[in-house]
């Protein structure tokens, strides 16, 4: 029977790391700048696709930038995407990058 998947934030390597199954299924990279979290790169490796791990994972990497007082600038574009998607993060969003998430039309 598989575990149930833990992210963890290896500050260490700056990113938010998704295990499963005792290996890193995914990772979601940030830079910290000023009072920013940076998200320029999100990746769930093959073998790991198709089982929502990566919105887990961007989850609660937004939940972290919102418990540490962060601002959220998403350079990458799943990152953006999901925060389209749910709306309850968009207020974490940077003002100088709100173009990214804003729904077109």
């Amino acid at each position: 029977m598989s575990e149930a998947p833990r992210v963890i934030d290896n500050a260490a390597a700056s990113r938010y790391e998704i295990l499963l199954d005792g290996a890193v299924a995914g990772f979601a990279q940030y830079r910290l700048r000023g009072g920013s979290m940076v998200f320029p790169h999100t990746e769930i490796r093959d073998e790991f696709e198709g089982r929502g791990l990566g919105s887990m994972l961007v989850g609660r990497a937004l939940d972290g930038a919102r418990a540490a007082g962060l601002r959220v600038v998403p350079l990458c574009s799943f990152v953006a995407w999901y925060i389209q998607k749910h709306p309850e993060y968009r207020d974490l969003v940077d003002d100088g990058y709100r173009d990214l998430v804003d729904a077109p039309g």
